[in-house]
């Protein structure tokens, strides 16, 4: 199987997400990334849109790229459309800044608004920790964990600071290393209050760790295993996912070797496992796969996992495109409640209308992006 990874793309030193980056002005304010919307009653006829300002000519991925994320050709269950609610998450919490909520305040006569304010801004989504700033990561952290806990909702905060993260691809950057990276995480994690909050640890940083030397896998894995028992010792309320990549990408028993090492099958760490972040794989998919993962790693029954549901509503490309691929659609929205045993979450981890690279800059909203996911 040739494998495909989960192209994480985001501003600066993350690819395909908003960072928490701090406001200009020195304000400690965390901006996240909304991800993912259901489908409403009905879309209004479609307006002439033309091509956002950000937007760029078609990028032709890396060969790296193209190697990672070229995937089987889906077979026809896997690209039906998936079923989605109109419901918002009265559970998880919604950051009050992002790139599309910013374009949404601003846009009001924008014809795309209204299905862009319903179906994309109004919806929970994670926060992405993504800038090795070690000197005010506890404050950005603490001001979206105590924004949650105001209103009495779940916040999803993702960490994303692991030393050579992306095996140096449009995602590159993080720490100077491993012992910088445990101090982070130090104080990432003295952000977290004790109220309820969901951590999705280091997308990419087991799935895609094929690019270090063995020891190098030991070092990191040995880091993300302290990192999950710093996170639920700061508060015990924490509930920490280990990446498992995705269903296109490594076999179960493959992933489930590498995130025991990491730590994932231990409840001092772990709650579970998260998958298909940035990517595009039908949720069938990922709860079966999450769910053989699960079993082949062990450990306690009360271990789950996540799926990122932002952009799978119409599966993955049958060419394996990852960036920015034409013909997909949101997924189901956020919730906490699956009804699918051990899943533990729907979330929304990458924004849909943020550009991996081909529609946009890496990382910069596309108004006409996220009409196209959120009306196809």
């Amino acid at each position: 199987m040739v494998v495909a990874a989960s192209v994480v793309v985001a501003v600066g030193t993350a690819t395909g997400m908003i960072s928490a980056l701090e406001e200009e002005g020195g304000l400690d304010e965390a901006r996240p990334e909304v991800t993912h919307s259901p489908r409403l009653q009905s879309l209004p006829v479609r307006p002439p849109v033309s091509a956002s300002p950000s937007a760029s000519p078609s990028a032709t991925p890396s060969p790296t790229k193209k190697k990672r994320a070229a995937s089987p050709t889906p077979s026809p269950t896997r690209t039906e459309p998936e079923r989605r609610t109109a419901a918002v998450s009265t559970r998880l919490y919604r950051h009050p800044e992002s790139q599309v909520l910013d374009w949404v305040r601003e846009n009001t006569g924008d014809p795309r608004h209204g299905v862009i304010q319903s179906r994309i801004a109004a919806q929970p989504a994670a926060v992405w920790f993504a800038d090795f700033t070690p000197e005010n990561i506890t404050a950005r952290v603490r001001a979206v964990t105590s924004g949650g806990a105001g209103l009495g909702r779940v916040p999803v905060v993702v960490a994303y600071a692991i030393p050579d993260r992306d095996c140096g691809g449009a995602s590159q950057g993080g720490a100077p290393d491993l012992d910088a990276y445990d101090d982070w995480i130090d104080r990432f994690a003295a952000g977290l209050g004790s109220g309820d909050v969901i951590v999705v640890l280091e997308p990419d940083s087991v799935a895609l760790a094929d690019c270090l030397s063995a020891g190098q896998r030991a070092d990191r894995f040995a880091s993300l295993a302290r990192a999950g028992r710093v996170l639920k010792e700061a508060n015990p309320r924490a509930r920490v996912y280990y990446d498992a990549g995705h269903s296109g990408w490594h076999a179960p028993a493959k992933q489930a070797g590498w995130l025991k090492q990491a730590g994932a099958a231990s409840p001092a760490s772990s709650d579970g496992i998260f998958s298909n972040v940035s990517n595009f794989h039908t949720t069938a998919d990922e709860s079966a796969y999450d769910r053989q993962v699960l079993d082949a790693l062990g450990g306690p029954a009360s271990l789950g996992a996540v799926i990122d549901t932002s952009r799978n509503g119409n599966g993955a490309p049958t060419d394996g495109q990852w960036c920015d691929p034409a013909g997909r659609k949101i997924g189901r929205a956020p919730t906490l409640s699956t009804g699918e045993a051990r899943i533990d979450a729907y979330l929304w981890v990458k924004l849909p209308g943020e550009s991996d690279g081909c529609k946009g800059t890496p990382g910069t909203f596309s108004p006409s992006y996220a009409y196209d996911l959120a009306s196809s």
